[in-house]
């Protein structure tokens, strides 16, 4: 096949899941219904956590953010997604490429430190219950939520400049949106001194917030031994691994996609991993994190019998 060079200011056919074209109608029936719920469950969480002043702490403020994340975050490639499924329109500007790609990277980049930040509220509720109220203050509340969101556009103007810099042999993005590993694999140029820097970028990002999340989690656990009652325990740890098990599915696929070379990368594998964690986690973090909550579903109902009552 002959190479020819392209810009970003050129438009890009996306592939999608056109190779496996019997697929196309299950997979837009079954992310449209995610899709649909994700919208919703986020939504409700945001709304809640600002409806009842019961809500007003510290865990929620930084669950509604998820939440905001979430939903902006599968909302920046699903819309697109579903467009190309149909087969009505495959093709993206390179404007919208680069967008596509800066918003994607700064939004998962940013939930990787806010979960971070999550995991600290949790040691601080757990491990130092007594004082919890004067650690997580406020203002550094507010800080900490700015300081991810920094964070996380920081490293998503990096690696898109560093995207932006390679010159391309092809249209043609074997992917269903814009992602860094199928630039790379695009390249005509030597990628490695691109790939060296956004590993390093990556492992800042990704590895170091994984590794502090466990650490944070290991001081939980040892707190929690030290609790008499064995149902307490038991709750504990089943809110404990329920919280794990989305860091387990956001980071383990991030890992999978960012932190392997570029030559195993496998652009078929990869379109499937992306649908993980851009349909199924963003769905998972309401269910897990707040849907189970007590004091969560006792709004929910209150709001609902407000509703009938008015009705």
């Amino acid at each position: 096949m002959g190479t020819f060079n392209t810009s970003f200011e050129d438009s890009f056919i996306l592939v999608g899941f056109s190779d496996w074209p019997q697929l196309e109608p299950i997979l837009f029936v079954f992310i449209l219904i995610f899709y649909s719920l994700t919208l919703f469950g986020n939504t409700m969480i945001i709304a809640l956590s600002w409806l009842d002043l019961r809500l007003h702490i510290p865990t929620y403020f930084f669950l509604s953010h998820l939440s905001l994340l979430d939903l902006c975050f599968t909302t920046s490639t699903v819309p697109q997604l579903l467009v190309n499924l149909c087969g009505v329109d495959r093709t993206i500007t390179g404007g919208g490429c680069v967008a596509q790609l800066f918003i994607y990277l700064a939004l998962g980049s940013t939930e990787c430190v806010l979960l971070v930040v999550m995991a600290f509220d949790r040691y601080a509720a757990v491990c130092r219950p007594l004082h919890y109220m004067a650690i997580m203050h406020p203002r550094l509340c507010q800080t900490l939520a700015i300081t991810s969101c920094g964070a996380g556009f920081m490293n998503s103007l990096i690696q898109t400049g560093l995207a932006m810099a390679l010159p391309l042999c092809g249209h043609q993005l074997n992917h269903f949106f814009c992602e860094m590993p199928v630039f790379l694999k695009l390249a005509c140029a030597d990628t490695e001194g691109t790939e060296a820097k956004t590993f390093v970028a990556r492992v800042i990002i990704v590895v170091v917030p994984v590794a502090l999340i466990l650490g944070s989690y290991v001081h939980i656990a040892r707190a929690v031994l030290r609790v008499k009652s064995m149902a307490g325990r038991r709750k504990a740890f089943g809110t404990c691994g329920c919280h794990l098990l989305v860091v387990f599915l956001f980071y383990g696929s991030a890992i999978y996609t960012y932190l392997q070379s570029i030559h195993n990368y496998s652009e078929s594998e990869g379109k499937f991993v992306a649908l993980f964690y851009t349909i199924i986690t963003p769905i998972l973090n309401p269910l897990i994190y707040t849907l189970r909550n007590k004091d969560v579903k006792g709004t929910l109902w209150k709001v609902l019998w407000r509703g009938r009552d008015s009705g």
